[in-house]
């Protein structure tokens, strides 16, 4: 790779891209980062072998500029960028809830942007990213984005409306599975299991489901109820989860994410 790549905020997912970028074959000397503390920068570079910088000298000698830092702190980020930042620079912006509008109204005009929802599987290289070009972002500029998160896992690209339905479904979704689990685990602890064993059967059952559902092409109703035998353990179970609402308390949730996103973006913090 011949393009220089900045993350800016390089918190958990900016460090995981930057592992994968770098897996995948990028030379860490074409790789820099920003962090707000300076001892943060240095365990990168001794990390990973890329080169620590300020925002501004990201933004005068970056091709390409990923975004990372928390969505109320991207104006402040714009702010110290935009003084520097050539038209001709890729932004890429991980923020949740933020529209491309956003960074075009306070960027030189014409600057490519293009709007990415990841989430922490990019830890273990199993993320989904959802990708929506900007006004500006070109075929090119998107399919870029898309080499650079594809590194850390699966990318789809889809119309910018639907990127808080995006940041509901999987920006958030990992933390919806891994709550199911906390709460399966109690169940197994309460039906006489040890906690390290109920975990280990709850994980892999559900890494097994998930290869299933990959994997199979079958629709998930036909995989439940190729579990579900007549009167039943599994039937049982599933009457159980109705009677309690679990489906209509699933989308209120997800509801409740997606319009989190939306106020995200006209900036409301509380």
């Amino acid at each position: 790779m011949s393009q220089k790549v900045a993350v800016l905020g390089t918190g958990k997912i900016g460090e995981a891209l930057l592992s994968g970028v770098i897996r995948a074959g990028w030379a860490p000397a074409d790789l820099l980062v920003t962090a707000r503390r300076p001892e943060r920068a240095e365990e990168l570079r001794a990390r990973h072998g890329v080169t620590p910088v300020t925002n501004a000298e990201a933004a005068k000698t970056a091709d390409t500029l990923i975004l990372t830092v928390k969505p109320q702190d991207m104006g402040t980020l714009l702010d110290e960028l935009a003084p520097h930042l050539p038209a001709d620079r890729l932004v890429i912006s991980g923020a949740a809830g933020i529209p491309t509008s956003f960074f075009e109204e306070r960027l030189a005009t014409g600057t490519p942007v293009v709007r990415v929802m990841t989430n922490t599987p990019a830890l273990v290289d199993e993320a989904m990213s959802v990708i929506s070009a900007g006004t500006h972002a070109t075929e090119a500029h998107v399919a870029h984005a898309e080499e650079i998160f594809g590194a850390v896992g699966k990318t789809l690209r889809v119309p910018e409306s639907q990127q808080d339905a995006c940041t509901a479904l999987s920006g958030s979704g990992p933390a919806y599975f891994f709550y199911l689990v906390e709460a399966m685990t109690d169940a197994g602890i309460l039906l006489g299991l040890p906690r390290d064993k109920a975990h280990d059967l709850i994980v892999q059952s559900a890494i097994g489901a998930a290869v299933m559902l990959r994997d199979s092409g079958e629709h998930p109703v036909k995989l439940r109820e190729n579990v579900t035998s007549p009167a039943g353990t599994t039937i049982n179970a599933i009457r159980e989860l109705e009677n309690h609402g679990v489906r209509a308390a699933l989308i209120a949730a997800l509801e409740a994410a997606r319009d989190r996103s939306r106020e995200l973006a006209s900036g409301k913090k509380d």
